[in-house]
């Protein structure tokens, strides 16, 4: 199994880090007292249902803290497991004004200055800095920029988390999803439901996507959306975003919202920066009445 320790000083952005460790998949375990570092990997080898796991070992584990060293070489002398470093630092300046910022106590700074615990904990750690594969400062990074920095740093590029979309399409009549983080409106767009062999139908049919895609709004509306999206999505994956929500809301949720999604889901699936799904949340629901049509489509809810 791979094992990675996360270690560092108060403030220097283990908590991010953890956090990229989970959502690349691994097993992540906070505050581990160093003592047990051992028999959890022993108990993730003998079950063999975690191959990959981080746990987070700092001064906050007190006087146990000491035995961090010790458990390592333990670790890798009785079950074959080396664990890997990770070390966080950062400069004195950016711990005290992210300390100030949050009004967070400093673990060590309970009976002197923060200025004293930042200079107590960075004695404590020089050891096991010393021994860790990899060390990152994150004085001049923000959450986007440490977050992506520590990725790089710890995986190889095929094992580097991808982003993950969604594209969702809905019916405003039922109210907009609140996950979105991207919303469209394609109510503009000529409305198939009208058409008395379509409403029946839905936006996964090809009918009504033909249908969809040959509205001159469509035409006009889908060059637009394809080159904002273009641009967005890498963003959004290079700022170190994990999970997209991107909504395309119509009337019901059956149609016009149905083709935008599936149209969009195309476009970006199978690219290797990119896990994509399609959800259609209301194309189930009953549709609403087309006139002249009450014996051809269902009654609304």
């Amino acid at each position: 199994m791979e094992l990675t320790v996360i270690t560092g000083m108060s403030g220097a952005g283990k908590s991010q880090t953890m956090g990229v460790f989970e959502d690349a998949g691994w097993y992540v375990v906070d505050n581990l007292p160093p003592r047990l570092l051992t028999d959890l990997a022993r108990l993730f080898v003998n079950e063999g249902t975690v191959d990959r796991a981080a746990v987070v070992c700092d001064i906050r584990g007190g006087e146990y803290f000491d035995d961090l060293g010790e458990q390592i070489d333990i670790t890798a002398t009785q079950l074959g497991v080396e664990p890997r470093i990770v070390f966080l630092e950062a400069d004195d300046a950016a711990l005290l004004n992210r300390f100030r910022e949050t009004r967070r106590r400093h673990p060590l700074a309970a009976t002197g200055t923060l200025q004293e615990g930042i200079r107590r904990e960075r004695a404590m750690l020089a050891g096991i800095r010393a021994r860790a594969e990899i060390v990152i400062d994150t004085s001049g990074l923000n959450i986007w920029d440490l977050r992506r920095t520590v990725a790089e740093a710890t995986f190889a590029p095929g094992e580097r988390q991808r982003l993950q979309i969604l594209f969702v399409s809905f019916g405003f009549k039922y109210g907009a999803p609140s996950d979105a983080d991207l919303l469209f409106d394609v109510r503009f767009i000529t409305n198939p439901h009208y058409h008395k062999d379509f409403a029946p139908l839905t936006g996964l049919d090809p009918d009504v996507a033909q249908f969809v895609n040959d509205t001159p709004e469509m035409a006009g509306f889908l060059p637009r959306l394809e080159s904002l999206l273009d641009f967005l999505l890498p963003a959004y994956a290079a700022e170190g975003k994990s999970h997209l929500v991107v909504g395309f809301g119509c009337t019901g949720g059956r149609h016009r919202s149905v083709v935008l999604a599936e149209t969009a889901a195309r476009r970006y699936r199978g690219r290797p920066e990119f896990e994509v799904a399609v959800s259609h949340r209301d194309i189930s629901r009953a549709m609403l009445r087309a006139p002249g049509d009450a014996d051809v489509t269902p009654a609304a809810n």
